[in-house]
């Protein structure tokens, strides 16, 4: 089994906001599976389904972002699971807009959602970042991450960047981690096609004519 957790704050005004592009992957995968519609269950929203053969659960944390590891803490325990059993998707401002990176264990990085979850359940759950860019200072971070996407930021790359999370998926319920991380990013940066050999070049390397 597999426990995917988005974490965000919940409520209508942070919908759209940079941090919560951690839900927008949750969805993404629920919608895209088939997963059963969300339904209140540890101090979050559940939706069930399956990955690759998998029993997988989506958890988005009800909690409000810096107490995510209440929620996570309670799914793990009720499940059974181990902290490497947890994928968590979250907003990186250290990374480029639209960037993935994929790794399982260390620091928190200053985001509280991470701190939380690894005072609650330890450090060894695997952790994608999702990259939002950052905004240059710091004195603008906190209003930068609960500001809103912009319509061309959605089109251009937030909501290609979910249909590639949601296609990989089951990637990750086959612990194939970076190969997930590769699916993804070559859904986003598709290799270009090599060139059409002209008939005459292929006749000439033939012998032909």
């Amino acid at each position: 089994m597999i426990l995917l957790v988005g974490l965000g704050n919940p409520g209508a005004k942070y919908v759209r906001n940079r941090h919560n592009i951690g839900f927008m992957a949750a969805d993404g995968i629920v919608r895209r599976h088939s997963f059963t519609p969300p339904r209140a269950r540890f101090q979050g929203l559940v939706s069930e389904g399956m990955l690759a053969g998998e029993k997988a659960i989506v958890l988005k944390p009800a909690t409000y972002m810096n107490e995510s590891g209440r929620a996570v803490g309670e799914t793990m325990r009720f499940y059974k699971l181990t902290p490497a059993d947890i994928v968590v998707f979250y907003d990186e401002l250290d990374l480029e807009p639209g960037k993935l990176r994929i790794k399982t264990g260390g620091g928190t990085a200053g985001h509280n959602g991470i701190r939380s979850i690894a005072a609650h359940v330890g450090p060894g759950f695997r952790r994608v970042r999702l990259g939002i860019g950052h905004p240059g200072v710091k004195e603008r971070v906190l209003g930068y991450v609960l500001g809103d996407f912009s319509k061309a930021e959605a089109n251009d790359w937030v909501e290609p960047l979910i249909d590639a999370i949601a296609d990989a998926a089951p990637l990750l319920a086959e612990g194939k981690d970076a190969t997930f991380a590769n699916r993804v990013h070559l859904a986003l940066n598709p290799e270009p096609a090599p060139p059409k050999k002209t008939e005459e070049k292929t006749r000439d390397r033939n012998g032909d004519g």
